[in-house]
């Protein structure tokens, strides 16, 4: 077998000829260090000669699985354990291919063939705990996540998912215990140390959640993630919108589990808004230009898509993007910061929706004002903020602990007004659930002013 590889700026090259096995080696060697097209392409090349080969088929199932293409991740897996139904490692993998596809009763009944197979599988108890979690069988869960530290007292993932099930049940201060012994076991684990950090803040500890972002910062000076939530834990040097590399990296981060995690949050916004589009706009007859402004995974997407003669979407994660696009409902996605995007356009839509966009923006001027020169004479702008009490926002918006803006009715009013938008009404609703707790929102409808009511600032 030939092979030369080239991934990036890193170039692999293998003997002139290779046997299966060897193959098959390097394959994995490029998959563990990073080097995803050239892992898929050596295990296409196996698997054209042997078909059946359960090894490459197992492995291309996983990269397909990290590249969005879910179905065909399930499919490669299960017929590597046909072929080889004895491995426990497979069902654990095909269990996590489930669990992003959201089949929760197949996810399950994988992780536990796996233990069948070898009773003292850590990584499928603490799998398992994840779903038990997110039924909210706290006890089961608590007794997969405990199983997986006895069968392997190093398992910083499910210690981490510990503390995780701790913060959910309302017992935080535990939580810090099992997010501490993840750190101990591995001392800069990134999910740990953010998770201690906001259950430290969930206990309004905010001294010790700044003192942890800070020790991380000195040694991640330019990690965006750190300072934003350190800004957002000691209120110094707040800044007027979360910075894209914040935002991109966030999501680009969770973006394969976005949707499951919201569910578990009991996310409204995207129907919020498209009970706000249904009470502005009597008819759905896909007339309209619409915009949908972060449009993230698409959730927004197939409510809004009955109204649409052309619905595009903008985000700054490619990794939602991947997962908006899948959902097959845009005529077109685009890579961009939103307040720049819409800068460059005039009268170009006649609805924008976003929901739960403005949360990352602090300062919201610019971007309604971008939104009202994008928008047509009459057009309409349909989004969700969360609501800040006016005395405790003094300019308008402020930055809370868990890295979000909120803001006040009052700004988020005038702001439109000196936007140019004619017409604003603003119900209240939830938007999630957060700490067992309701998250206040507004959800606001605002129509842009025919052209003699339009504002334009001077610059």
């Amino acid at each position: 077998m030939h092979s030369t590889e080239s991934t990036g700026s890193v170039e692999t090259r293998a003997p002139t000829e290779l046997s299966l096995a060897d193959a098959l080696g390097l394959a994995v060697n490029l998959h563990r260090s990073g080097h995803l097209d050239g892992a898929e392409e050596l295990y296409r090349r196996i698997l054209a000669l042997d078909p059946r080969q359960p090894d490459a088929l197992n492995f291309l199932g996983i990269v397909t699985m990290h590249r969005g293409r879910i179905d065909t991740a399930i499919e490669l897996i299960r017929k590597s354990i046909e072929v080889d139904p004895g491995i426990p490692d497979r069902y654990n993998n095909l269990g996590n291919v489930l669990l992003a596809a959201e089949r929760i009763d197949e996810a399950v009944s994988a992780y536990e063939k796996a233990i069948e197979l070898a009773p003292a599988h850590a990584d499928a108890y603490n799998n398992l705990g994840i779903i038990y979690k997110a039924q909210r069988r706290f006890e089961s869960a608590a007794h997969a996540y405990e199983r997986a530290i006895d069968i392997e007292p190093g398992h910083v993932e499910a210690y981490t998912n510990y503390g995780n099930l701790l913060v959910a049940q309302g017992h935080a201060r535990k939580a810090i215990l099992a997010y501490s012994k993840a750190l101990t076991l591995r001392p800069y684990d990134e999910d740990a140390k953010r998770m201690i950090a906001i259950a430290y803040t969930s206990l309004g500890d905010l001294a010790s959640a700044t003192k942890i972002y800070r020790e991380w910062l000195e040694r991640e000076p330019d990690h965006a993630g750190v300072k934003h939530l350190l800004a957002a834990c000691s209120g110094e040097d707040v800044p007027e919108r979360a910075s894209d590399a914040y935002v991109e990296t966030t999501f680009d981060s969770f973006s394969k589990t976005f949707d499951a995690k919201l569910a578990r949050l009991e996310y409204r916004a995207p129907e919020l808004v498209a009970e706000a589009l249904r009470q502005a706009v009597t008819s759905a007859e896909k007339r309209l230009v619409v915009l949908d402004a972060g449009c993230g995974t698409g959730l927004c997407g197939p409510l809004v898509a009955p109204y649409a003669s052309r619905l595009h979407g903008v985000d700054l994660s490619s990794g939602m993007l991947e997962r908006a696009r899948a959902r097959g409902v845009y005529d077109e996605l685009e890579k961009a910061e939103l307040t720049r995007y819409l800068q460059g356009l005039s009268a170009a839509y006649d609805l924008i929706v976003s929901a739960d966009t403005l949360v990352y923006f602090g300062a919201i001027g610019d971007l309604l004002h971008a939104a009202a020169r994008a928008l047509r004479p009459e057009g309409l702008l349909i989004f969700t903020v969360e609501k800040a009490d006016e005395s405790g926002a003094p300019a308008g918006f402020r930055l809370n602990p868990h890295g979000r803006y909120s803001h006040s009715r009052t700004y988020v009013e005038q702001t439109l007004r000196s936007a140019g938008f004619a017409e604003v009404s603003m119900e209240d609703g939830v938007l999630r659930q957060e700490h067992a707790e309701p998250v206040a929102g507004l959800v606001v409808t605002a129509r842009r002013g025919g052209l003699d009511n339009r504002t334009e600032r001077i610059r």
